[in-house]
């Protein structure tokens, strides 16, 4: 009669790996910096972008961007609550969002993961509903 030790061994095995895949999710996510701030222009030649400037305006500054990673737009905003109302109605429209304390970047998804490695942030999706519509 054979021991069951192998098969326990293995199971035990298995068990580590998936906390040491665990882990290195965690430390993945702790290598996210901290959220940036600061003007539109602080923030461009963070991720080394000379901004396009669209609108610029009291409540909110736009410009198009693009760096080594791709093209994306950049839009600092006045308050937190417009930025918030702002990403509220843009997400209506689907889209990829990173979004930071009074700044907002959209773009393709590649993009915002590797700006997130300067600027920090939060990713949001949008949901496009113009899919559901008759027509």
């Amino acid at each position: 009669m054979r021991s069951t030790r192998p098969v326990v061994a293995l199971a035990g095995a298995a068990a580590v790996l998936a906390l040491v895949g665990c882990r290195s999710g965690a430390v993945e996510q702790s290598a996210v910096p901290p959220v940036a701030t600061g003007s539109l222009e602080r923030l461009a030649a963070a991720v080394k972008c000379t901004p396009n400037m669209q609108t610029d305006a009291d409540e909110i500054r736009q410009a198009v961007c693009s760096n080594a990673d791709g093209r994306f737009i950049l839009a600092t905003f006045a308050t937190d609550r417009g930025l918030r109302e702002w990403i509220n109605e843009a997400k209506d429209y689907g889209g990829h969002y990173l979004v930071g304390r009074k700044w907002v970047a959209v773009g393709e998804s590649e993009v915002l993961d590797a700006l997130r490695g300067t600027l920090g942030g939060d990713i949001e999706e949008g949901t496009d509903h113009s899919a559901h519509t008759g027509g």
